[in-house]
């Protein structure tokens, strides 16, 4: 980095601040991101900026636009912190005394199915482990996958780059879910494309998804009238209402509750494979390794 090669007058920690810095663009995410105060990230970079010979950041509207040569340092960073995460990876991993953080990537459908059996067993075997979330599209997962932004992310995939490592923690098959006090029994096929219906779509590479691909190999659509982000909130529209809300079982495993009939969808459809992605570097990452059999354990 510029004229700077004595390592001794390097503080490794400012490689982190200046890491949190290049992916958020913003000194009090940054500072969130890092467990530290916005005058702590103040004063790094100021460090940094001195160390680097480089003003490395300026004030631009809604946070921070990175200088030309702190792009430049953005991958080669990511690398050496990758390298550093798994020469340490060789110290032994304690999930009983760890202070660790991970960071996961998941939609609400999977933090649903995965973190209420995951957290118990942390709690109990890890207690100083930490969790933080992030929600988004499956091609932002598994881009903060690759660009070390996120430890795991859990959703339904299509392809991932070859540096990605793949796991199908559990099937999950679609349903039907209609309000109780008008149900019928099972819709046939017309019946169901004369209902209206909901569909959950969390990001835009998953407008289309995979109820209407299969529609669309029959030749037929169904009518959208709600449109909504969130699985959690989709059967509780439902009932007083006609619509229909084709959903991942789980999600509305207690139906009955919810004042809902649950039926076969009358088409066929695939089952789903719910994956857990890391990126390769996190191989021999003891921690990692641990999570990982956590989460298969928990999701059994």
């Amino acid at each position: 980095m510029h004229q700077t090669n004595n390592l001794r007058a390097v503080d490794l920690n400012l490689l982190v601040v200046l890491d949190a810095l290049l992916q958020e663009r913003h000194l009090t995410r940054a500072a969130g991101r890092l467990h530290l105060s916005q005058p702590a990230v103040s004063h790094a970079l100021g460090r940094l900026r001195t160390l680097l010979g480089d003003p490395l950041f300026e004030r631009a509207r809604g946070g921070l636009r990175p200088t030309p040569y702190a792009l430049t340092l953005d991958e080669p960073l990511r690398e050496v912190l990758a390298q550093l995460r798994r020469l340490l990876s060789g110290v032994v991993f304690d999930p009983a005394t760890s202070r660790r953080v991970f960071r996961l990537a998941m939609s609400d459908y999977g933090a649903a199915m995965a973190l209420p059996p995951l957290m118990r067993r942390l709690r109990r075997e890890a207690p100083g482990i930490d969790i933080e979330i992030a929600a988004g599209s499956r091609s932002a997962m598994i881009a903060g996958v690759a660009d070390g932004q996120f430890d795991l992310a859990m959703a339904v995939f299509g392809e991932t780059p070859a540096v990605i490592r793949r796991r199908v923690l559990f099937n999950e098959t679609f349903v039907c879910a209609v309000d109780a006090a008008h149900d019928a029994g099972p819709l046939s096929f017309e019946q169901y494309l004369e209902r209206p219906h909901v569909l959950v779509a969390a990001g835009a590479d998953q407008r289309a998804g995979e109820i209407d691909a299969a529609l669309a190999r029959t030749g037929r659509a169904r009518r959208v009238v709600l449109r909504l982000p969130h699985w959690a909130a989709a059967p509780a529209v439902l009932p007083g209402t006609d619509m229909v809300l084709t959903v991942a079982g789980r999600t509305v495993a207690n139906a009955a509750a919810q004042g809902l009939a649950v039926h076969p969808v009358p088409f066929p459809i695939d089952a789903l494979d719910f994956e857990m992605l890391w990126h390769e570097r996190g191989d021999g990452d003891a921690g990692l390794c641990w999570l990982r059999a956590q989460l298969v354990a928990a999701l059994a």
